[in-house]
């Protein structure tokens, strides 16, 4: 009964403040994760990665989902973000503007991209077509209910990704390190070179 209410109440003509402010904050979303795919400067992408992971954070609690906003902030702003400067810092990627991380793949990268967006789109829309979220009502999930889910049903890919993330930092660090036989070839180099033009 309360939700058919809520059905009639809301609508695409009449919305509320917080779904006006949901739009807008996914539309500042979507617009820094375009920049970050799209720009050719390495560091640039990764601040514009920190924006577009906030706005998420934002929507997350738009919807009451604190717990899952935070994990967000803290997860993928706090730690993602932080190793993914820190591995651009170890390699020393350039700062500037890099034309060599543009491949010639980008019309295939944006049809993968349409057809993943155009999916994920009709999954969410089919999921939620009839679906409302009373605001005003008690909270949908709390933090116990959420964090059982989260923990329980998901461990694994939070676990994969830790693996991942952790293998990311190791190719950085060595990456990183110069190859002491490479260094000592290139010093005798140079010193026989200066011994042949004196």
């Amino acid at each position: 009964m309360s939700a058919s209410l809520a059905a009639g109440a809301h609508g695409f003509l009449s919305p509320s403040g917080v779904e006006i402010a949901f739009l807008l904050v996914g539309l500042v979303t979507l617009g820094a994760a375009v920049i970050t795919v799209t720009t050719k400067q390495l560091v640039h992408a990764a601040l514009w990665l920190v924006v577009a992971l906030g706005g998420l954070a934002v929507e997350y609690l738009l919807l009451t989902a604190e717990f899952i906003a935070w994990v967000q902030v803290l997860i993928y702003v706090g730690s993602v973000v932080v190793l993914l400067l820190f591995g651009l810092m170890l390699t020393r990627a350039p700062i500037g503007r890099s034309p060599d991380a543009d491949s010639g793949n980008r019309p295939v990268a944006l049809a993968v991209a349409l057809a993943a967006a155009a999916a994920l789109v009709w999954v969410v829309v089919d999921a939620f077509r009839t679906t409302w979220i009373d605001l005003d009502g008690p909270a949908q999930g709390s933090t116990k209910v959420s964090g059982e889910i989260l923990f329980r049903h998901w461990v694994l890919p939070f676990e994969a990704l830790s693996v991942l993330l952790l293998a990311a930092l190791v190719g950085a660090i060595v990456l990183s390190r110069k190859n002491p036989a490479e260094g000592s070839g290139a010093a005798s180099d140079a010193a026989s070179g200066d011994k042949e033009r004196r």
